[in-house]
């Protein structure tokens, strides 16, 4: 017969034999980890402190010090949200700002800046306002009668 029990968050038990009992150290010869617990006979690492800070090399410089640096991150660098021409035919209308783009969801913020790149085609003239392009998106809308704003 089945359990008819419900399934619940308080009566959840993983399957039998899934979870092995855990080792129990350091408690007498007969449990086969008793004396050093696993731990070997002396040294660092038979401490009870005995484990090192990941990148420790035992007192040699480490190697995060010892290679070269080079360059820098600029904290402040703001990157631009791309949107392809391709893309734009999904634009109800011609006008193209970071607001419609947002509307229909080709972005996801309004905080950061909108660039055009020119993959695909500008199937139509659009008037473009408030966004970066690049030479190639210029150029294709240009040639299909749109217009660019500053």
């Amino acid at each position: 017969m089945a359990n008819t029990e419900s399934v619940s968050l308080s009566n959840l038990r993983p399957p039998r034999g899934s979870t092995p009992a855990r080792k129990r150290k350091g408690r007498g010869p007969g449990s086969g980890l008793g004396k050093t617990a696993g731990r070997g006979t002396k040294g660092q690492r038979a401490r009870k402190s005995g484990n090192v800070r990941p990148g420790f090399e035992g007192g040699q410089m480490p190697l995060v010090r010892r290679v070269p640096k080079r360059g820098f991150t600029n904290p402040f660098k703001v990157r631009a949200q791309v949107v392809n021409l391709k893309d734009l035919a999904k634009l109800p209308a011609e006008e193209v700002t970071p607001q419609t783009l947002y509307d229909a969801g080709l972005v996801g913020s309004l905080d950061r800046p909108v660039k055009l790149l020119g993959t695909g085609e500008a199937d139509r003239p659009y008037r473009v306002r408030g966004c970066l392009y690049s030479a190639s998106a210029k150029e294709k809308i240009v040639k299909a009668g749109g217009q660019l704003e500053e």
